[in-house]
């Protein structure tokens, strides 16, 4: 379908396929790519572009080793040209969502804690009810995550969360605890643990930022949104600890909670971790779980979005499957 507006108070007309042109050159960063998106060759895809530039003024995008990078301006401009168009085919009922059908791209952000627990399952899911959907999944660690979300590069952002800013919306998907993983051969493996087992033995953490990259009581704030960095309520364990006149060990921080089930094997070191992905290292055999012996707390896993993409018929669905898996 074809649209036109009038510009200004000028008599140029634009057609509003260039805008989703920019939409998917932006979102791909590829002409190649966002041609497929579009089922248009790559000349008609560089040839739309040149029109955008000479409407707007501006480059938009730049060719470099990587693809074509958005400039400022086209950054500026990506959000509100997003929600125009869901807003116009979602008023105009042109782009009915069918997962049975869609061949639809969905960008989710989570660390590999989250893929494991709750991003696996999902595929499985979608399997039957969506098969030709893809998801590619982004890391939720990355610095530039709320910007990423602000222009429309992330749908949905799966981790903990201290701070959602009113721009973005917020669905409570998993309350839990933590529990302490050893390796199967551990002095503490077949008994209950105590404070002093976690003051003798070295500890391995989990953090994707301290305070060298702005982390503030294991959350880093950017744009907004306070994301956890630390996948460990500290102040719980140096609490109790210290109560009974004790201090942790602490061994080794990695940035990736699949390395602890090597870096456990074999050694008195353990972790303390939430406890869905306790429950997941220790599937392989090769691990145990163990209760904390202090009281811990919980901690909120949610799924974040940009309230832009509220009332959109394919975000909706799937934020209800995302929620499906965990229910």
């Amino acid at each position: 379908m074809q649209f036109t507006w009038e510009v200004g108070m000028t008599a140029t007309r634009m057609d509003l396929n260039l805008l989703k042109v920019f939409d998917a050159i932006f979102e791909e960063q590829n002409l190649v790519a966002a041609g497929k998106r579009l089922s248009l060759s790559q000349s008609a895809v560089s040839h739309a572009l040149a029109r955008l530039r000479a409407l707007v003024g501006d480059e938009l995008f730049v060719r470099t080793g990587k693809g074509m990078a958005p400039t400022v301006r086209a950054h500026a401009m990506a959000p509100e040209l997003r929600d125009c168009l869901n807003r116009i085919d979602a008023a105009l009922g042109v782009a009915p969502f069918d997962p049975k059908t869609s061949t639809r791209r969905f960008f989710l952000a989570a660390n590999d804690h989250a893929t494991v627990v709750i991003v696996a399952p999902l595929l499985r899911k979608l399997r039957r009810a969506a098969p030709d959907i893809e998801l590619v999944i982004r890391p939720s660690t990355r610095l530039d995550l709320a910007e990423q979300i602000d222009v429309g590069r992330i749908d949905v952002a799966i981790g903990i969360f201290a701070k959602v800013p009113p721009r973005l919306n917020a669905r409570l998907l998993l309350s839990q605890g933590e529990a302490v993983v050893l390796c199967k051969d551990h002095p503490g493996a077949r008994r209950k643990l105590t404070l002093e087992d976690l003051a003798t033995y070295p500890l391995v953490t989990i953090s994707v930022g301290g305070q060298e990259e702005g982390a503030v009581d294991g959350f880093i704030l950017e744009r907004g949104l306070a994301r956890q960095s630390e996948m460990l309520n500290r102040h719980a364990l140096e609490g109790a600890l210290a109560g009974a006149g004790l201090r942790p060990r602490q061994r080794v921080t990695v940035p990736h909670s699949l390395a602890i089930p090597e870096l456990l094997q074999g050694t008195d070191m353990l972790a303390i971790v939430p406890l869905t992905l306790a429950k997941a290292l220790a599937r392989g055999g090769q691990l145990r779980t163990r209760p904390l012996p202090y009281e811990g707390g919980t901690s909120s896993t949610s799924a974040v979005w940009h309230r832009r993409n509220d009332h959109e018929a394919a975000h909706l669905w799937l934020r209800d499957m995302v929620a499906s898996v965990i229910r």
